[in-house]
């Protein structure tokens, strides 16, 4: 297969990496071309046997990383998301868009940007504490096992949110929630009364808008394919990482689950 058939169908999510690590489209495009023609002088340099779009964005960041402008402040953009983006310093903000937002798994980011795991690691957390320092928020966990709130809470709290609270039942869910109003919570799916946190957020979610990420070790009763499903979903046994960027995620860009009654039961 020739070099540009592995790299076209990449190009317009590149294209789209670039604009929100750089701040502009056109100087987003500059930087693809940048890559584009280093590939034309040097075509060894694209691994033909790894994952293609892997390949693609590693060498994308190798170009980016070596030319001097990647660290200036993005130009102003129109969007408070690419106002936020331009808060975070270089490197954290590529750890951060290539979870975030290319969908990358923290395994997947450390080979793109050709970083330990451990280093990769300190980026999505600084990349969290610069979130949190532009949206810093309140967290209510909705959680029945001890040891697993508290690695929730000691998470939020370590990227510089304030955990309110834990539920371990639905009632008492639904009910913190209504008394304290949370910007963000993070839900078990079966609790300890054998009461579900997916009916406690379709309740609270009919009192006011919140984020929810779902994290639970039954990811296929959500994943039905059938009806609108919930954007943040972490299966456990979790990977702090992942934790770390889904919360940045969420807060970041203001997103919102479905409807209350839209998440599939």
């Amino acid at each position: 297969m020739s070099l540009s058939s592995l790299i076209a169908p990449h190009l317009p999510y590149l294209r789209r990496y670039a604009r929100a690590l750089s701040g502009s489209q056109s100087s987003g495009d500059a930087y693809v071309m940048a890559m584009l023609e280093a590939l034309v002088a040097e075509p060894d340099m694209f691994d033909r046997d790894a994952d293609s779009r892997l390949e693609a964005y590693r060498i994308f960041s190798r170009i980016w990383n070596a030319m001097p402008l990647n660290g200036e402040a993005p130009q102003p953009s129109i969007s408070l998301a690419e106002k936020r983006l331009g808060a975070i310093t270089p490197l954290p903000r590529q750890a951060f868009l290539l979870t975030a937002v290319e969908g990358f798994s923290p395994d997947q980011t450390a080979e793109i940007l050709e970083v330990s795991d451990r280093e990769l690691s300190n980026l999505i957390t600084e990349a969290g504490r610069e979130v949190a320092a532009q949206v810093c928020s309140t967290v209510l966990v909705i959680e029945d096992e001890p040891i697993i709130a508290m690695d929730l809470e000691a998470l939020v709290e370590g990227l510089g949110h304030r955990c309110v609270g834990n539920a371990r039942t639905r009632d008492e869910a639904v009910r913190m929630a209504n008394e304290l109003r949370p910007g963000l919570v993070l839900a078990d799916i079966r609790l300890a009364d054998g009461s579900s946190g997916l009916d406690a957020v379709n309740d609270i979610l009919r009192g006011f808008e919140t984020p929810v990420i779902f994290i639970t070790a039954y990811p296929e009763s959500l994943l039905t394919g059938q009806r609108p499903e919930p954007t943040f979903l972490i299966s456990k046994p979790f990977r702090e990482d992942t934790v770390r960027a889904v919360i940045s995620q969420a807060l970041f860009f203001g997103a919102r689950v479905p409807s209350p009654d839209h998440v599939a039961a």
